[in-house]
Order: C-alpha cells, then sequence, then structure tokens
C-alpha cells in the first residue's frame, strides 16, 4: 500500500497562479499549505481545509516551522512581484523581493530537508531583441538579456536555483511563463487584482464596463499589426505543467528548466478583437474603446515560446489552446467579481 504524498508548501498560493495551481494539485488528490502575506493575494481564494500561513518567505524561522510540521519535501515558488513597468520604477523592490526573498526561503527549505523546488519564472528572462520579424518561437537555450529589473530578478533567482543544485541535492524546476491569462472553469479562482495589467483581464474589465478603455502602448512594431505579439497561456494549462514538473523531478532526480506557453502567439489588436466579439456575444458588451498610447519600457515586439521541451519531456498536453477559451473564463470570472461573488 502506497503511502500518501506529504502536502506540498506553496508560496503565493493564494494568489493567481499559485492559486491555480494548488486547486490542481488539490484535484489531483494531493494537499497543500499556503504561504502568503496576502498583498495581492486574497485570502478566500484558498479552500476550507487547506492550512494557511499569512507570512512572508524571508521569514525562515516560519518557514521551517511550516515544512517541520507538516513533513512538506516540495515547494512551489510563486511569492514574488511581476509588473514590468513597475519594476523598472521601482527597481531595488523588486530586487528585494524576488532575489533576496528567494534566497531566505531557499536557505529554510535546504536547512529543512527540501527535496524538490519548483520556481515560477517568466519569459522576461529572454533577450526581446533576438526576433525582428516578430513570432519567431524561443527555446530554453536562447540568449538571456532581460530589458526590465523584473526580468534580471527573475534570471538572478535561476542562477541561484542552478547553483544550488549543483552544490546540493536539490532538485530544481524552472517554469518560464509566457503570457498566462483566463480562470479556473468552475468559477472557484481567477484573477483577483483590479489594477493587473495582464491585457486579458483589463480588455474584458473595460467590456464590461469597469475601465473606461484601453491603452495601446505601440502601433509601430515589427509585427503584422504593429501591435506587441504575445504568447498567452491558460492558467488551468499551466497549473497541470507545475503537477507534471513536480511529478517528472521526484520520478527521475533531475533539474528541469521549460517554457510555458503555446507556440503561438496573438497580437494586442487581436486580443482587443476576440473580446469584443465574446463579450458582445455573452452579455451583449460595447466594443472596448481603444486609445493609443507611447511604447512600454521593457516591452519587447514579440515573446512566442517553443514548447517541444516541455511536451517531450513532461508529456504535457494543453486542453485550453484557444484565444477564446481563455478570454471566455476571464470574463466570467470578472462578471462573477463584479457580483460580489467572491467578496
Amino acid at each position: 500500500m502506497l503511502l500518501p504524498k506529504p502536502p506540498v508548501l506553496i508560496t503565493g498560493g493564494a494568489g493567481y497562479i499559485g492559486g491555480h495551481a494548488m486547486l490542481a494539485l488539490l484535484d489531483s488528490g494531493r494537499e497543500a499549505v499556503v504561504l502568503d502575506n496576502l498583498s495581492t493575494g486574497r485570502r478566500r481564494g484558498v479552500p476550507d481545509g487547506v492550512s494557511f500561513y499569512q507570512g512572508e518567505i524571508e521569514n525562515g524561522d516560519l518557514i521551517g516551522q511550516i515544512i517541520k510540521e507538516h513533513k512538506c519535501q516540495e515547494v512551489m515558488h510563486f511569492a514574488g512581484s511581476i509588473v514590468v513597468p513597475e519594476s523598472v520604477a521601482l527597481p531595488l523592490n523588486y530586487y528585494e523581493n524576488n532575489v533576496v526573498g528567494s534566497t531566505k526561503l531557499l536557505r529554510a527549505c535546504l536547512d529543512n530537508g527540501i527535496k524538490r523546488f519548483l520556481f515560477s519564472s517568466t519569459a522576461a528572462v529572454y533577450d526581446g531583441n533576438m526576433d525582428v520579424t516578430g513570432g519567431t518561437p524561443l527555446t530554453e537555450d536562447a540568449r538571456l538579456a532581460p530589458a526590465s529589473p523584473y526580468g534580471r530578478s527573475k534570471l538572478m533567482t535561476e542562477w541561484m536555483l542552478q547553483d544550488i543544485a549543483a552544490a546540493t541535492n536539490l532538485r530544481v524546476a524552472v517554469l518560464r511563463y509566457f503570457n498566462v491569462a483566463g480562470a479556473d472553469g468552475e468559477g472557484r479562482t481567477g484573477q483577483y487584482a483590479k489594477d493587473a495589467t495582464h491585457l486579458i483581464k483589463r480588455a474584458c474589465q473595460a467590456a464590461l464596463g469597469l475601465l473606461p478603455h484601453i491603452d495601446v502602448f505601440g502601433d509601430d512594431y515589427p509585427t503584422p499589426d504593429g501591435t506587441c505579439l504575445r504568447d498567452y497561456i491558460h492558467v488551468s494549462d499551466l497549473a497541470q505543467a507545475h503537477l507534471a514538473a513536480l511529478d517528472y523531478m521526484a520520478d527521475n532526480q533531475k533539474n528541469l528548466t521549460l517554457n510555458c506557453g503555446y507556440s503561438h502567439g496573438y497580437s494586442v489588436t487581436e486580443v482587443l478583437n476576440a473580446t469584443d466579439r465574446i463579450a458582445g456575444n455573452m452579455f451583449d458588451a460595447a466594443p472596448i474603446v481603444r486609445r493609443p498610447a507611447p511604447r512600454r519600457a521593457g516591452d519587447p515586439a514579440s515573446l512566442i515560446a517553443d514548447t517541444r521541451k516541455i511536451r517531450s519531456i513532461l508529456g504535457w498536453q494543453p486542453q485550453f489552446n484557444h484565444l477564446d477559451d481563455m478570454i471566455a473564463t476571464a470574463l466570467v470570472w470578472e462578471q462573477q467579481l463584479l457580483a460580489g461573488y467572491h467578496v
């Protein structure tokens, strides 16, 4: 008889991506323990029966207490700051939160016998100037040259993890997200933050009348319609990738660095057009007002994932690989928030 696996410690598990990973873990029959400072996450996003701790990843004593009490062997690390323009304006905050915080978390993990560590990274670690034609997928060994403090802080943590994995028995998986979108299909969780910068969320807010317009940051990029191209991935598919990565590390005792996307992109204009169509059909919404704006610092013309590696190594098969799925689930979530269902 197989013994049940110990709970997975999820930092940032009350937030957007961490919350979906937590639900995927619970749906698979595993247990989770959540640590979140609730700066962007919501306590109500953590189901009853899941052990929750409000605190900071820098608190080594608290981390040690959680690991010992719940006999955790694995950590999914989502906690951190993620807004590119904000990182340009407040770089030190990003190095403190993303690098110093991760350092202290890792020290506590090593001191308390954690065996596997999964890190939430980003496509912002790549050199966004490599692709001047627009749409060429980036492999995991593409040039790393982040254009923002956010991307640099994530890459610094990746380097730290590589060195730790080489020096210890800790196995490490680094998942580089492209643009995450959508919400849980059962309406259990989604993106709470009202001031989020994610395009699909903001487009849905605008379609429902919560924003007066959408700023289109640049229309002169070297892309087919002049607006930025991004590889959008549904958050529920991303959550399943995390579970597959944990299983792979446990079964093979190997480290991983993997892109998470769909290997094709949509432009800002395409996303707004699709949101107009879907919101019009679902809610009889008026078209989104679009306002031209200057390019944002740190925004590359195109970010598209080459996902052959994650598909071959993990056998990962996305279930929501369509822009309409991402927009429709995000719209339903925003409508629920508007109606007060998740207050």
